[in-house]
C-alpha cells in the first residue's frame, strides 16, 4: 500500500494556518499576513520535510461543485485509479512532502463530512500516526466541513490538506512576477475565506444572544472582513493588468498574427518556446515550472512570423480558484489566432492529460481556435510499449506531428502545420475586413 519516493527537493518553511491569525497592522502587513497565511504548509521541525499520507475516493463520476466540473466530469473519468494519485504523489512531493503512503477507497461520492466513510477515516488517523505523518493529503477539494470532520478524527496530531492547497503553495513557490504573485495570494485568499472559522476553535464560544458572543466569532468575523478587503484590493489590481494586457493583445493583433502553445503542466511548452523563439524562459522538468505567459517572435518560413506565447499549464482537477484568478493569464490563450497545444508523448496517461487540457481550452472559449497538435517528447520514447503508445495518440488525434523541444526533432514539420493556420486565418481576416468595407460602403 505504501508509496515512497526519495528526493532532493528543498522545503521552504513558511507560517501555518492551525494557530489564531493575528490581524494585520497596515496595507502592505495585510498583504503579507494573508499571503502567508492561506499559504501554510510548514514543518514541525526546522529544515525537516514532513511527511504526508495520501487519502483517495474512486468513484464512477467526479463530483460536481459548478458547471464548469460537470463539463470536464467525463473527461476525467478517463483516468486510471492510481493516475491521480500518482500525480498527488508528485504534487507533494514538489511541494516538499515526504509522502509515505496512501489510503484509498472506492465510494459513490465522498463523505460529506469526513471524506472517507467514517470508519476509513478513524483507520487513516491511526496510520498516518503509527507512520510519523504530520499531514494527510486529501486527492480533491474538501468543503470546510470534510476538513474539520477529518482533523477531528486526527485529534489534532496531523494536519489536514486537500489538492488545492498543494497546487497553491506550488504557485506560490513558483511565481516570480508581481502579476503571478497577485493571481495566486487572491487564489489563496478566496480558498481560504470559508475555511476561517478552523483557525479560532481554540477560543471559547459562548452562548447566543445579545452581549453573549464569544471571541473567537468576533475576532473571525474580524478577519474575514479584513480578508474581504484585502481580496477586493487584489481584485481590482487584477483588472487592472487584465485591461492593460487587453491593450498590448489589441496592438499586438492589428498587425500579427498571434499562436499560444497550451497543454498540461510540465509537457515541455516551455522548451518548445526556447527552441523556436530563441527564448531564454525557465525550463525544468517539474509541474508548473513557468506560471507568467512569456511572447516571443517566431518565424515559421516562407516570410511568415507569428508572436508565441507560452501559456501557464492546465492540470488535473485544477482548482476553480486559481482558473478565476489567473483569468488575465489565460486570457492569451481566448485571445489567440492559432493554438499548438503540446502534448508530453512520454508519459502514461498522455491521452487523458491531452483530454483534460483540451477541456480546459473548451471552457475558456477556445475550442473554436484552430488547433496544431505537438506530440512533445519524442526523443525518449524507447521500448515498445512507448511506440504503441505514441500510435494510440497519433489514432486518436490525427494530424499531430510528432515533436522534440529537446533535440529539435520534427519543429519544421510544426513550423509548416502552423504556417498554414496563419494563412488560413489571415485569409479569413482578409475576407472579413472586406465585407466589413462592403457594408460600410452600402
Amino acid at each position: 500500500m505504501a508509496s515512497r519516493r526519495s528526493t532532493s527537493t528543498g522545503y521552504r518553511a513558511r507560517a501555518t494556518t492551525d494557530g489564531p491569525l493575528e490581524p494585520p497592522g497596515g496595507k502592505e502587513t495585510v498583504r503579507t499576513t494573508w499571503g502567508e497565511k492561506a499559504r501554510g504548509i510548514a514543518p514541525s521541525r526546522a529544515g525537516a520535510r514532513p511527511r504526508g499520507l495520501l487519502v483517495g475516493v474512486y468513484r464512477p463520476r467526479s463530483a460536481r461543485p459548478d458547471e464548469r466540473a460537470e463539463a470536464l466530469d467525463a473527461v476525467y473519468a478517463s483516468w486510471g485509479d492510481e493516475a491521480s494519485l500518482d500525480e498527488l504523489d508528485r504534487l507533494a512531493d514538489s511541494a516538499g512532502i515526504q509522502v509515505a503512503g496512501r489510503v484509498t477507497q472506492r465510494l459513490r461520492t465522498p463523505h460529506p463530512r469526513t471524506y472517507v466513510n467514517e470508519g476509513k477515516a478513524q483507520e487513516v488517523a491511526t496510520l498516518a500516526e503509527e507512520m510519523g505523518c504530520e499531514l494527510l493529503i486529501v486527492d480533491d477539494e474538501m468543503s470546510p466541513q470534510q476538513q474539520r470532520g477529518l482533523e477531528a478524527c486526527c485529534q489534532g496530531r496531523q494536519r489536514v490538506i486537500d489538492r488545492t492547497v498543494l497546487i497553491l503553495d506550488i504557485f506560490a513557490q513558483r511565481a516570480r512576477t508581481r502579476e503571478a504573485a497577485v493571481q495566486v495570494e487572491l487564489a489563496q485568499l478566496t480558498y481560504q475565506l470559508p475555511r476561517l472559522a478552523r483557525s479560532w476553535t481554540h477560543l471559547e464560544r459562548l452562548g447566543g444572544g445579545i452581549g453573549t458572543r464569544g471571541p473567537g466569532e468576533t475576532q473571525i468575523e474580524t478577519d474575514r472582513r479584513q480578508i474581504r478587503v484585502v481580496i477586493k484590493r487584489l481584485e481590482q489590481e487584477l483588472e487592472a493588468i487584465r485591461t492593460r494586457r487587453q491593450v498590448q493583445r489589441a496592438a499586438r493583433q492589428t498587425s500579427w498574427t498571434c499562436a499560444s502553445l497550451v497543454g498540461y503542466t510540465n509537457a515541455g511548452k516551455s522548451t518548445l518556446l526556447n527552441r523556436l523563439a530563441g527564448a531564454e524562459v525557465h525550463a525544468e522538468d517539474r509541474l508548473f515550472a513557468t506560471l507568467d505567459p512569456t511572447t516571443r517572435r517566431w518565424g515559421v518560413g516562407e516570410n511568415v512570423d507569428v508572436l508565441l506565447t507560452d501559456t501557464v499549464g492546465f492540470i488535473h482537477k485544477l482548482p476553480t480558484s486559481l482558473v478565476a484568478a489567473f483569468r488575465a493569464t489565460l486570457e492569451e490563450v481566448s485571445a489567440a489566432d492559432v493554438l499548438i497545444h503540446v502534448i508530453d508523448a512520454a508519459h502514461p496517461e498522455a491521452l487523458a492529460q491531452a483530454e483534460v487540457a483540451l477541456a480546459e481550452v473548451a471552457a475558456l472559449g477556445a475550442a473554436d481556435r484552430p488547433l496544431v497538435t505537438a506530440l512533445n517528447k519524442v526523443d525518449l520514447l524507447k521500448t515498445d510499449e512507448d511506440r504503441a503508445r505514441l500510435s494510440t495518440l497519433h489514432d486518436a488525434l490525427p494530424g499531430s506531428v510528432d515533436v522534440s523541444g529537446q533535440t529539435g526533432q520534427g519543429l519544421d514539420a510544426l513550423a509548416q502545420r502552423v504556417r498554414l493556420a496563419v494563412r488560413s486565418v489571415r485569409r479569413q481576416r482578409g475576407a472579413a475586413a472586406a465585407q466589413a468595407r462592403g457594408d460600410l460602403g452600402d
